[in-house]
């Protein structure tokens, strides 16, 4: 069976990790090659790095930091801000990454994940899919770092973006995001019910139980996390402990 993976995520701005409530009220977290490199060493399965600001103010990603951390980190790195085209991703994969993850892009013209797909193969293609609740049962789709709706139904533009070839969905629920009050798990459950892709959850987590049950009730197949890590509320091992204790097959070093 599949082990869970936990995945801290680094949001960088400035070129500094940081971390909101919904998307705003931005605090430090440090460098990012420097908490990379703890994550790292601190057991994490993958680390995530998200450039919050490159779409909303039209630049590319930061191909330098990526650079330097893939230098000294040996987990899987995926990255994604300002990701337009099938160019960008090979200049992703050549600075060190190992998975480039379209947002804004993919939702302006899906077609951009199968000229990827079809370039590099879905295995380091993602899809990242920022989410508000709009009604019971129903989801939409924001783009430019949350501040734009788009009248896009979440689900299915999940199983659109995976029938283009996406590897892998990142699912971020803006209601929830840094607010630690759990993630969305109907949401969660429906892109995770609705693809065969694997379905990392984002957004809410403020306790162990949380990443539990993204797993158990979400259905999803990682948990990613990041004030609960940055803050140093939790270790990233200990988290790995708790959910193995719940029956979750983890990696445990």
């Amino acid at each position: 069976m599949l082990k869970t993976r936990i995945i801290p995520c680094l949001d960088v701005a400035d070129g500094r990790v940081v971390k909101g409530v919904n998307f705003v009220g931005l605090r430090d977290a440090g460098d990012p090659v420097e908490c990379a490199k703890a994550y790292d060493a601190a057991g994490a399965d993958e680390i995530c790095f998200l450039d919050i600001h490159a779409t909303h103010e039209n630049r590319g990603t930061m191909f330098d930091m990526v650079r330097r951390t893939a230098e000294q980190c040996f987990v899987p790195l995926t990255v994604g801000g300002g990701v337009r085209t099938k160019e960008d991703v090979r200049a992703l994969l050549l600075a060190g990454a190992d998975k480039v993850s379209f947002n804004s892009a993919a939702v302006a013209n899906p077609d951009v994940i199968a000229k990827a797909a079809d370039q590099f193969g879905s295995q380091c293609i993602v899809c990242a899919i920022d989410a508000k609740t709009v009604s019971p049962g129903k989801w939409e789709i924001f783009t430019h770092g949350g501040r734009r709706a788009t009248g896009i139904d979440a689900v299915e533009f999940a199983r659109t973006v995976v029938a283009k070839g996406a590897g892998e969905i990142l699912l971020t629920s803006m209601d929830r995001d840094g607010t630690k009050s759990g993630f969305n798990l109907p949401l969660t459950r429906a892109i995770s019910d609705a693809v065969n892709v694997p379905v990392i959850a984002s957004g809410g987590v403020g306790t162990l139980d949380h990443l539990v049950e993204g797993v158990t009730k979400g259905g999803a197949s990682a948990v990613l996390a990041a004030s609960i890590f940055h803050f140093g509320e939790f270790t990233i091992q200990e988290a790995k402990q708790h959910m193995a204790a719940a029956g979750i097959p983890m990696r445990l070093t």
